[in-house]
């Protein structure tokens, strides 16, 4: 039952649609109950999940069924952004070009609207998303800071993490993570995520006492929600 990792497969998306080579990765899971599909937005393909037992050929009767809605969500994808001189990345929701500046000083930096890279140009795709990291980190670390002293609540530990489901999350133990890519996002909707999972550190659910803590802390959760729904698969392109 072995399994590429990955190929190209020729879908037939519908009576009308011509056929279409759809990049497709296998995924072999013991804890998966049934085959399942999902897009990876970061990747650009779709991600098969079969259990340990089961066939490739379930898995393609599956894509087989389900091609025009796995071809329309591929091609509703915005186009991969390269960390690279000219290319163009968002900072808080505003537009910033990567300039490659091997004279400047002190890695990457903003300059304006422009992300100015220095060093060596093997290295300027790493040293922009470091950058990127670590101006995350920061504006992360400043709203967790003021949202927890304003609900009474105590954070363990801040990691930044680069996931394509959830944008952010609370361990019981009091940990809260956040995707990097967050940083890219308008503040209001940075806002959001933050004190969606400070709130989780009062109540480690989603019940009206947890969106009560939430609407206490920001009144960006309905516009910030439909955001990410129209504008995070974006963010998962670059880099």
């Amino acid at each position: 039952m072995a399994l590429p990792d990955s190929e190209t497969i020729v879908l037939h998306p519908g009576v009308l649609g011509a056929p279409v080579g759809c990049p497709v990765r296998w995924y072999r899971s013991a804890r998966a109950r049934r085959v399942s599909l999902r897009i990876d937005a970061r990747a650009g393909e779709v991600v098969v999940t079969l259990p340990m037992r089961t066939a490739r050929r379930a898995g393609m009767a599956l894509l087989t069924t389900h091609a025009a809605w796995v071809m329309q969500r591929l091609t509703a994808l915005s186009p991969a952004v390269e960390l690279a001189p000219g290319a163009e990345v968002l900072i808080g929701g505003r537009p910033h070009v990567i300039r490659h500046d091997p004279d400047a000083r002190g890695g990457a930096f903003i300059d304006g609207a422009t992300i100015i890279v220095s060093g060596r140009p093997e290295f300027l795709a790493r040293r922009v998303k470091d950058f990127l990291r670590a101006e995350a980190k920061r504006r992360i670390a400043t709203l967790v800071e003021g949202h927890a002293a304003a609900l009474g609540v105590t954070v363990r530990a801040l990691r930044l993490k680069d996931t394509q489901s959830r944008w952010g999350s609370c361990a019981p133990d009091g940990t809260l993570a956040f995707s990097w890519r967050l940083v890219m996002a308008p503040g209001w909707v940075l806002d959001y995520v933050v004190a969606h999972e400070v709130a989780h550190l009062r109540e480690l659910n989603h019940s009206p006492r947890f969106w009560a803590h939430v609407e206490t802390l920001t009144s960006h959760r309905e516009a910030a929600q439909d955001w990410l729904r129209d504008n995070g698969p974006t963010l998962l392109r670059v880099g």
